[in-house]
């Protein structure tokens, strides 16, 4: 699943000219790509090697507000340089794009030439290095939803983000009538990502009216976050060329489903072995397997904020909508936080359904590595199956509810700071803190319609 280009066929489309930009971008602390054009010429000659950014890039909001308070960069410090590193095994076309290539980037301190501990890639890196030692590798996968609208972007931002049409009028989970409706932007998403190396496996409507689904091929952990980085980002570029508009938002409007990013995962050997299956275990569920699972359980309060980052995300865990509201597990029971599939079989994996659209793929598949090592690493066993309704089991395991308790239960988290910590547990932390007193201060379209003449 790495890029498709590499560097000498990059310099060779250079120099025939049909490639003549190179995208050199990293993934900011919301998961989206950040980062300079460069003239292909010049990206061959010497970019190649890295370029810099000012590292408020990993310190600001989703509105590029240059947030008070972390320890890693402030206006004290002066904003200095990250150096972007360019990742060459990411190199790739941008088909969507007339003749550019795109290469994800690793960052290090300008000064000393060391990785950015809480970058988010290097966040990921740094727990594959931990099951690395333990002989293990991850693999991952996301299923990624959002919503497409009629209008543009620049139409929506005109209407103040009011009277936004879904392109579909009904529900179009698995409608094939429906998505031929959309076939037009969607046939140029599967192929534009395709072309740029990314194996897309297929498309599917969802569980509402305009709502999309993608799914790429299981692959390693840190393939897996880049590919939803850029398929996130394609998305939304080649909707934009189209005049449409979509969101990744967990929870567009409180009169639709949300869009969630369910978040497979297992391990394999150094060999490649399913290290998750033993044929002659419950449900082909080795020991592993089972403790693996029972960390996610036991951590679950601590590692929702990397599943659920902002205030937003809260809104979509609801009964009765496929979005989790208790953390159990279950076999094939999408009302459990928690699912195992592909039982009895080498491709049993965790299914995680606590995910929105809007998480960053580096930090929630990082905080799912932390909390399984652990139960690992305690031996811990695996409580008895959740079956049934999971949504009016009283008693049951809850996911917090706000983005205060999960910002909470973070900091608080003894596991997460021994895996990542402290100076990253502390920045993403701080993120969580600006994100909900930001909130805190406006005034809401309810406040007004519930308040104006009725006070």
């Amino acid at each position: 699943m790495p890029g498709n280009l590499t560097f000498d066929q990059l310099a060779a489309r250079t120099a025939e000219g049909t490639i003549d930009t190179v995208i050199v971008a990293i993934p900011d602390m919301q998961g989206r790509l950040m980062g300079k054009r460069f003239h292909a010429r010049h990206f061959v000659d010497s970019a190649y090697e890295e370029t810099h950014c000012c590292n408020y890039l990993l310190a600001t909001d989703q509105e590029m507000h240059t947030v008070e308070g972390y320890a890693a960069t402030s206006w004290a410090k002066g904003y200095g340089d990250y150096t972007m590193k360019p990742d060459m095994t990411t190199l790739r076309v941008t088909p969507w794009l007339d003749g550019t290539a795109l290469v994800l980037c690793d960052l290090e301190d300008h000064h000393i030439h060391a990785p950015v501990p809480h970058a988010p890639r290097q966040v990921l890196k740094a727990q594959l290095d931990r099951l690395a030692a333990a002989g293990l590798k991850s693999m991952a996968a996301t299923e990624l939803e959002f919503f497409v609208f009629r209008e543009s972007f620049d139409e929506m931002r005109d209407k103040g983000w009011r009277g936004m049409t879904p392109i579909s009028a009904y529900n179009e989970d698995y409608h094939i009538f429906q998505t031929t409706k959309e076939e037009g932007l969607m046939r140029a998403i599967r192929n534009g990502l395709y072309g740029a190396g990314v194996p897309v496996e297929n498309s599917k409507g969802e569980a509402d009216a305009g709502q999309e689904e993608i799914n790429v091929r299981y692959a390693d952990a840190l393939d897996t976050a880049d590919t939803h980085s850029v398929v996130k980002n394609a998305v939304k570029e080649i909707a934009f060329l189209q005049g449409r508009a979509v969101s990744f938002m967990a929870k567009w409007s409180h009169a639709a489903a949300g869009s969630s990013c369910h978040l497979h995962q297992s391990l394999a050997g150094a060999d490649g072995t399913p290290v998750f299956f033993d044929a002659d275990a419950p449900h082909g569920m080795s020991a592993t397997m089972r403790s693996w699972l029972a960390g996610l359980l036991k951590y679950a309060d601590d590692t929702t904020l990397f599943l659920a980052p902002y205030v937003n995300s809260y809104k979509r865990f609801a009964a009765g909508t496929f979005a989790p509201t208790k953390a159990v597990w279950s076999r094939d029971n999408r009302t459990a936080g928690y699912r195992v599939v592909g039982e009895d079989t080498r491709a049993v994996r965790v299914e995680c359904r606590v995910g929105g659209a809007d998480l960053n793929p580096y930090l929630a598949i990082a905080a799912q590595i932390a909390a399984g090592l652990a139960g690992l690493e305690e031996g811990l066993e695996l409580e008895a199956e959740f079956t049934g309704d999971a949504y009016g089991a009283e008693g049951a395991r809850e996911i917090p509810k706000t983005l205060r308790a999960a910002t909470a239960a973070a900091d608080r988290s003894g596991m997460l700071r021994a895996a990542m910590g402290d100076a990253v547990i502390d920045h993403y932390v701080h993120a969580a803190r600006w994100e909900q007193e930001d909130f805190d201060t406006k005034v809401t379209d309810y406040e007004v319609i519930r308040g104006f003449e009725r006070n």
